[in-house]
Order: C-alpha cells, then structure tokens, then sequence
C-alpha cells in the first residue's frame, strides 16, 4: 500500500504492508514529487514489537502484544526520523505549543506533565494558543532558526495541526511547589536534549545529530521551569520565555 504525506517541508512516499499509516496520516497527504521513500516490511514490524518488550521488560512491566498496524506506524516514522536528518530535521521528544505565532517546546522526564502544562497554556492564553504537537515534532534546524512543524504522530490523544512555526524556546519541566523559570546554558542540560532527541544508530547521522543539537542549542534559548501546574506555571513559562 502507497501513499504521499508531507513532513516539514518534505514530501514522502511510504510503502507500507498494512493500511493502519495511511489512515494514521491522512491530515498531511500531499500530490507533490516524493523527496524520498520509506518502505516497511515484517522485519521492521516485527523489530518495533522487540523493542517495546525490551522497554516493558527494563522498567518491570509485562510485554505487551500490539496491532500489526500500531508497530509499522512507529516502524514508518522511526524510518523517516532517520532520512529527515539529512535535510537537518530531528525529531524531539516533547509537547510544543504556539502563542501568536511563536513557537515553546516544553520536554521532561516521562509522567512530569508535558501535556498538562501545555494545556494550562491553551487555558491561559485561549485562541490565542494553538497546539503543533504533543507528543514527537520534527524540528528543522538552520543556521539562524528552529521551525517546528507538526506531525501526525501527535501523542495518545492525537493533539496537534498541520503548522510550523518559528521556535522561541525550549523549556524542560521539573515539578516544585512553587513556579520558578530560568534560562540555562545547554551545557547544563545536555544530557537531556540527547535523551528527549531521536538518536539513529547509524554512525555518521547520529554524529549529524549531536552536530545539529549544538547547532540548535546556539539559535534557542534554554530554560528550567520548576513548576506545580497551577495556571499560574502557564504565566510563569510565557514571561520568561517571550522575550
């Protein structure tokens, strides 16, 4: 099965076995020239299924068996994270929301509450919020800005659009009692930018990757927000990050 969705900027042709991705994608379907091609094959399915195990099994949770088609739309996008940094394009792992056009990618620890705090955001702020993606947006990275563009692949309540927008700022979220915001170097929070970043096991894109981190890391500014998800941490984020 064959079909052609646009991912931030590109157009893609995937092939796939089951027709679950192209429903999944059906928001992003474009007529346009494929920049490139990704096709999936039992292998990969089967490969996503491992993986998943391995993950359950490490954090002391049973394994469990997942739809075919579930597996080969991780499977499609994990083979597009790796083609898309060629075109200096990464995926991240985190929840980013737009207030008037501009773009703040929240990220933490599993279960910190990115998704919590952005919806604080679209409480606060109202229409003037708009959600490019909960869960795992593509970042292009250039010499003098972040765009992040929304991606089907939006989280387990499939919050996000079809937008890009330029990105003002990345902010990583750890509970507090009380909402504090600071700006940090990326020295400071290294480690974290890698762990919430898609890492490819191939030598040469991954040393790519880690180029394109500090690249990013030199065109936004970094913050640490304690926060208690009050509406309050919402204000908190905004004024410190705006401007």
């Amino acid at each position: 099965m064959t079909g052609k969705y646009k991912f931030a900027g590109k157009t893609i042709e995937v092939i796939s076995v089951y027709p679950d991705v192209h429903e999944y994608c059906k928001d992003y379907i474009s007529d346009e020239n494929a920049d490139f091609t990704v096709q999936t094959s039992q292998e990969d399915i089967d490969f996503e299924q491992q993986r998943s195990d391995s993950e359950n099994i490490c954090e002391g949770k049973k394994p469990v068996k997942y739809p075919a088609g579930y597996l080969e739309e991780l499977a499609v996008y994990r083979k597009i994270a790796e083609k898309m940094i060629e075109f200096d394009t990464v995926l991240f792992h985190g929840s980013v929301i737009a207030v008037d056009g501009k773009g703040y990618l929240f990220t933490a620890k599993s279960g910190t509450g990115k998704s919590t705090h952005t919806k604080l955001w679209r409480e606060v702020f109202g229409e003037r919020a708009v959600m490019v993606n909960d869960d795992k947006p593509l970042l292009g990275i250039s010499d003098n800005q972040v765009i992040a563009y929304g991606t089907p692949y939006n989280g387990k309540h499939h919050i996000g659009n079809n937008i890009s927008v330029p990105l003002k700022g990345i902010c990583i979220l750890q509970r507090n009692k009380e909402n504090i915001i600071k700006k940090v170097n990326k020295m400071a929070v290294y480690s974290m930018l890698i762990q919430q970043i898609y890492r490819p096991s191939d030598r040469d894109r991954l040393k790519r990757t880690l180029e394109l981190v500090d690249k990013m890391s030199e065109n936004i500014d970094i913050y640490v927000l304690g926060c208690n998800m009050d509406r309050e941490a919402a204000i908190v984020a905004y004024e410190g990050m705006k401007d």
